[in-house]
């Protein structure tokens, strides 16, 4: 799909890409994967188990697991369009642990050969990390017809970087909505200010929402997001 259909269609409806009736499939990437499977989220950082993988004793393990894992996930997701999903957002949640020259040389090969898998198969497909706001270009070149941006970067800064022929996705800090509404509120209006009502923006939190999130918090931002949009037509 196209960025113009693809746009076209976030701005037709402000659900956009994530309206409850599509199906649509959330897939970790390669960084992330190999992580959470050497169970690196149970020690209070990171970046040891990062350093380890790509140490010259583990380069080799590395490169086959990104490799095996690249070409699982790619394979993974074809089947699942062929299935009928109508949207794929692949995810890296731990990949702004890496600089971009490290990105570029031990991750980027491997999640562009799973957008490459993917590519013609006329479904959206969008990329998204945390702490990326050094590696967005990066990240452009890796793949994808949506790039996330975490709200660690304002949002037009953002999509500066990424270039406003992809579409982009973000980025409200999740922690705001445990502030007051008004406070809120405030914020997503700065991130639909930022956006500046160009096509292409899917209105998003910067990651998840957190456990102890009011689920009237919720309620209340996405009617406000969609009243934005209607009011700025």
């Amino acid at each position: 799909m196209s960025l113009s259909q693809t746009t076209a269609e976030t701005e037709a409806d402000t659900e956009g890409l994530w309206s409850p009736g599509n199906r649509n499939l959330v897939v970790g990437l390669v960084l992330t994967v190999t992580l959470v499977a050497f169970e690196a989220l149970a020690v209070a950082t990171v970046m040891p188990i990062v350093e380890q993988e790509l140490g010259d004793i583990e380069l080799y393990g590395w490169v086959f697991t990104a490799f095996m894992l690249g070409s699982l996930i790619g394979e993974y997701m074809k089947a699942q369009i062929e299935a009928g999903v109508q949207c794929v957002q692949i995810f890296d949640s731990w990949v702004g642990t890496l600089n971009s020259a490290d990105y570029r040389e031990f991750v980027l090969p491997h999640t562009k050969k799973i957008f490459d898998t993917i590519a013609g198969m006329g479904v959206p497909t969008i990329h998204f990390g945390t702490g990326t706001a050094a590696i967005l270009a990066d990240q452009r070149a890796a793949g994808g017809d949506v790039i996330g941006a975490d709200w660690r970067v304002p949002l037009d800064d953002a999509w500066d970087r990424i270039g406003h022929d992809r579409a982009i996705q973000g980025n409200l800090d999740p922690t705001l909505l445990l502030a007051p509404l008004d406070r809120m509120l405030a914020a997503a209006d700065d991130v639909l200010q930022r956006a500046g009502g160009r096509p292409g923006h899917i209105f998003n939190l910067g990651h998840g929402i957190l456990p102890t999130t009011p689920v009237e918090h919720v309620q209340a931002l996405a009617q406000h997001v969609h009243r934005y949009r209607f009011a700025h037509v």
